[in-house]
């Protein structure tokens, strides 16, 4: 139901008040924007070819920073409410820079073990059947700030998680162009290479690329942006971002794979015992909170207020996130929110009273699996002390006295 209250309540029941008592009312009525409000008098400003965020919420961005010599650009998820993340705030890591690529002259080829090499340019590939799907994507290096630091670093949840986003990906299913092209026997794995400065390129397994991969054109609606594989990507859901190759103009059918640089270095996960994890694809089931989470702070000293936050894996659906305010000790069943989709953010929430005394906040999901999310000492016993990729333990937080919500380790 509309309310009647307020500025635009009054100009309504006025308006329909002047109408009722006839000509004579209607006349006195004309000068109605005198009475109203000087913000409502005022004259609309013009729109903008392309739309952006109201001017008051600029503050809701990215932020960067540099890892391992390149830059990385995070995604501000304490401002995050949906599962969708708005295309400019993705996050986005680039090894070799942004290349400028003109579509017109892009072609990608697929060759190796196949019967009929291809290419296909823009236009060739827009003629194809294209599926959309929503899915989140995360760096590998995800939260390696926790997994490294010995002390809890004061940060917001961007910061310390933020190499994570959730879009809508459109494009054409890679077993299209596949089929198209005919396999040869001993086809079992996919070379993908970039046309950025570094040829960055990565070993798929060619049964994987073709239950799930895709050459994704669009994102959120609307071609993909330069920071994100203008004018194309691969894309498969699930997998460590880095798998995931932007501005694919090539894809090489083999039969092992080819232990690139960039698979064989950052990419290979050293255990605790000394031996590795190769070819580690998928990212394991991980959540975190949002509101409260590092550096806010809670407006009144006790009361009720709702703890949310988004869960994901890189396996399959979410199926349950706990909730513990008490660092552990206990834990209650959030609500997840719909649509509760494959591979893709889950939105939950925790209504809670809060005493005004200090409280530790922590989320731990589980998938449809059964796979559930580590605590902080858990993950570290399985790991090598200088490994961070994949690092999906239980985030917490703990809101002091003050309202002052700090990043802890559990």
């Amino acid at each position: 139901m509309l309310s009647h209250n307020g500025p635009g309540g009054w100009a309504r029941r006025h308006f329909l008040a002047a109408l009722a008592a006839g000509p004579a009312g209607a006349a006195a009525a004309q000068p109605l924007a005198a009475h109203l409000p000087e913000v409502m008098a005022r004259p609309g400003g013009a729109d903008l070819p392309y739309g952006l965020p109201a001017p008051q919420e600029s503050y809701v961005e990215r932020t960067l920073s540099t890892t391992a010599g390149f830059p990385v650009w995070r995604t501000p998820l304490q401002h995050q409410r949906g599962i969708i993340t708005p295309s400019g705030l993705h996050f986005a890591v680039h090894h070799n820079g942004v290349p400028d690529i003109d579509p017109a002259r892009h072609v990608l080829r697929l060759h190796g073990l196949v019967n009929k090499p291809l290419r296909f340019d823009l236009e060739g590939l827009m003629r194809y059947p294209m599926v959309s799907r929503v899915h989140f994507l995360e760096c590998a290096g995800n939260s390696a700030a926790n997994a490294l630091s010995p002390t809890a670093l004061d940060q917001t949840l961007g910061d310390i998680a933020g190499e994570v986003s959730c879009s809508e990906w459109t494009g054409v299913p890679l077993a299209y162009l596949l089929n198209e092209a005919g396999l040869k026997d001993g086809a079992q794995w996919v070379v993908a290479e970039g046309a950025d400065g570094g040829s960055h390129s990565r070993s798929l397994p060619l049964k994987a690329l073709l239950q799930d991969g895709m050459v994704a054109l669009f994102q959120n609606g609307e071609r993909l942006r330069p920071s994100q594989g203008y004018p194309m990507r691969l894309f498969m859901p699930g997998w460590e971002g880095n798998v995931n190759v932007k501005w694919l103009h090539r894809l090489e059918v083999t039969d092992a794979p080819a232990y690139t640089k960039d698979e064989s270095g950052l990419y290979t996960q050293v255990l605790a015992d000394g031996r590795i994890e190769r070819f580690a694809f998928h990212m394991e089931v991980k959540s975190v909170i949002t509101h409260p989470s590092g550096q806010q702070r809670l407006p009144e000293p006790h009361g009720f207020y709702e703890i949310a936050g988004l869960a994901w894996s890189g396996r399959g659906r979410i199926v349950r996130v706990d909730v513990s305010v008490d660092g552990g000790r206990s834990w209650a069943a959030a609500q997840l929110h719909g649509p509760v989709l494959d591979r893709a953010f889950t939105r939950f929430t925790l209504p809670w009273q809060w005493s005004g005394r200090r409280a530790d906040l922590m989320s731990r999901a589980t998938d449809e699996h059964g796979r559930t999310q580590p605590l902080r000492s858990e993950w570290k016993r399985r790991y090598a002390l200088h490994s961070f990729n994949h690092y999906n333990a239980v985030q917490a937080w703990r809101v002091q006295p003050d309202g002052r919500v700090e990043n802890v380790y559990a």
